[in-house]
């Protein structure tokens, strides 16, 4: 039995992963804003603990990561699930907007690994799993400032995997394409205050129009993919990237050949900028 500590675990793909680790026997530690907003059916479970917290509050993450170790003696998977995104152009999007977003996509998670990081270390073993996006594979138009934090996740995860070998400890990013969540609505995504209509009739632009048809039409079934990231999880070693759903595969494959097609083009005067004396 393992002891699965989630992060956003009361809806979404956050909720849909705490049930596949019960399916599965494990106990899960469910974090969340509100504990009282837990589906029944994790609240009534003897092997879920709700925990309150926001992952923008270090203190939080003390108190809770503290108060899962009394009650389950370890946390063998952390998922940094908790993040919201952001829709606009770069131009129209305010400082105040994305530090708003990297403080809970990027710094929470942060401060969430760190917290849980001594637990692994003791035990010597332990896995990560951090949700970011297909849009941390490939930059997207309207959404350049969410971009730019789930892009941070995967390096983050990348250099994670390398550093805690040492400790047993595994790192993963999971890249998700569109799922069908409640990620599209205005509890999850906000979007810039300021609109400039020159941005009217531009890719930017036709991402937020593009979500008002999108919303809870979207591709991917969250229970699916969900049982796919607990079945890659319990495996014996994790993959460093997780693509989920084909849309997801379908735009890695389109970003992969772009930058083969990229690094071809310049490969030879790229390798020539080294130094004369340079064996």
């Amino acid at each position: 039995m393992s002891t699965w500590f989630i992060t956003g675990a009361s809806r979404g793909l956050g909720l849909e992963i705490a049930r596949a680790a019960l399916r599965g026997g494990d106990t899960v530690v469910a974090a969340a804003r509100n504990p009282q907003k837990l589906p029944d059916d994790l609240r009534h479970s003897d092997r879920v603990l709700g925990v309150a917290l926001d992952v923008t509050r270090t203190e939080e993450i003390t108190a809770a990561v503290e108060t899962a170790v009394e009650r389950f003696g370890s946390i063998d998977v952390l998922v940094n699930n908790a993040g919201r995104g952001l829709l606009g152009a770069l131009e129209e999007i305010t400082d105040a907007e994305a530090r708003s977003l990297f403080d809970l996509n990027v710094f929470g998670l942060i401060n969430m690994t760190r917290a849980v990081l001594p637990v692994m270390r003791a035990a010597g073993a332990g896995k990560i799993v951090h949700i970011g996006s297909r849009s941390g594979f490939e930059g997207e138009p309207g959404v350049s400032m969410y971009s730019a934090s789930k892009f941070a996740v995967a390096g983050i995860s990348e250099a994670l995997a390398v550093e805690l070998e040492p400790f047993g400890i595994q790192s993963m990013v999971v890249e998700p394409g569109v799922f069908r969540t409640d990620f599209l609505d205005t509890s999850s995504l906000s979007t810039a205050a300021r609109r400039i209509t020159a941005y009217d009739g531009t890719p930017a632009h036709a991402t937020l129009d593009w979500i008002d048809t999108a919303n809870h039409n979207q591709l991917g079934d969250p229970v699916k993919g969900a049982a796919l990231i607990h079945e890659v999880t319990i495996g014996d070693k994790l993959p460093g990237h997780l693509a989920l759903g084909r849309d997801a595969i379908e735009r890695q494959l389109v970003k992969i050949r772009s930058l083969q097609d990229d690094l071809a083009a310049w490969q030879d005067k790229s390798s020539a900028t080294v130094c004369d004396d340079a064996a």
